[in-house]
């Protein structure tokens, strides 16, 4: 078995290269080849814009009867990406460049044509003095003032750049550092007029808060003073009467020994009922005392408040203990 890749062919013996049937192609035969955008163009049909270097896969096919120097020109058809429409363009050997034909017109071409119109401009002028040897006269003697005219104006830029020229270095550096104070200072003053202006402020704020904080903490306005009643002091007299005796109605009288007394009760056994049998027996407490005396009697003549309470207190313990 053979190989699938190899270097060389096996041609039999009897090969004869002249027996091979040839293809018949047309000259004007398409192929499709891939290529980019040789120049901007703008579709005449919906005027979309086709930029240099865009891809497209184009038809490619030779252009009958025209030749340059032996070099065939070539046209290629594309079509637009928006509205597909055809677009075609061929080669240009003599400029070295791509010429439009149509579909499209070509857009940034202002230079081209200037060099085109020069060149006309120059072959008219060729084709004449062929012809005419006046005219080449005329040509060369418009040409010379031309050239004077030029050489003047060039002296005259030389000469006004050298008046010009003389430039004191020291000046201009003085003047530039100087200049360069005066925009520091007015920064400066700027920088110190917006501190004063933001401190003012601040300051102004502040005490609208302060005053604000006063306003809400100052008391409420005192009432004027009413001018006493001259009646007044006859109503308290009563007043403080009845305050008295309310206190001695519920508390009684501190200074008062027989008040006191009172409060106390002795309880009296049956040989103290028998030696006073004439004596009677002690009537209510008074009426503003508040607490009453369980059982009343009469105070022992020549004892105390204190010595009456210890008798008190002495026969609460000997009944407690009988």
């Amino acid at each position: 078995m053979s190989e699938r890749k190899v270097l060389n062919k096996y041609y039999p013996p009897d090969f004869d290269p002249s027996k091979i049937p040839k293809l018949k192609l047309p000259k004007d035969r398409q192929y499709v080849v891939r290529l980019m955008a040789p120049f901007n163009m703008r579709c005449k049909t919906c005027g979309e814009y086709i930029y240099k270097g865009k891809k497209f896969n184009a038809r490619k096919e030779t252009v009958q009867n025209e030749v340059y120097l032996g070099l065939p020109i070539f046209r290629f058809y594309i079509k637009c990406t928006r509205c597909l429409a055809e677009i075609t363009f061929k080669t240009d050997p003599e400029n070295t460049d791509y010429t439009m034909e149509h579909g499209a017109t070509r857009n940034f071409q202002a230079e081209k044509l200037l060099e085109e119109e020069e060149k006309r401009v120059q072959k008219e002028r060729e084709d004449e003095e062929l012809n005419n040897p006046m005219k080449v006269l005329e040509n060369r003697t418009k040409d010379s003032k031309l050239e004077m005219e030029v050489l003047e104006n060039l002296q005259e830029l030389k000469d006004l750049n050298q008046r010009q020229a003389h430039v004191d270095f020291e000046a201009m550096l003085r003047q530039h550092r100087l200049s360069e104070e005066e925009r520091q200072q007015q920064e400066q003053e700027e920088d110190e007029r917006e501190t004063a202006a933001l401190v003012e402020e601040a300051r102004n704020q502040r005490l609208l808060e302060d005053s604000d904080s006063e306003d809400d903490t100052a008391p409420a306005p005192s009432r004027p003073a009413t001018r006493p009643n001259p009646t007044d002091i006859l109503e308290e007299a009563p007043k403080a009467k009845r305050k008295v005796e309310s206190w001695e109605r519920s508390i009684g009288t501190l200074g008062n020994r027989t008040q006191l007394s009172g409060l106390v009760v002795v309880r009296k056994t049956d040989l103290d009922r028998g030696s006073q049998p004439g004596q009677k027996a002690p009537g209510p407490a008074p009426p503003h005392n508040r607490w009453k005396a369980a059982d009343p009697v009469p105070r022992v003549p020549g004892a105390s408040s204190l010595s009456q309470l210890g008798a008190y207190s002495d026969s609460e313990d000997s009944s407690g203990s009988n």
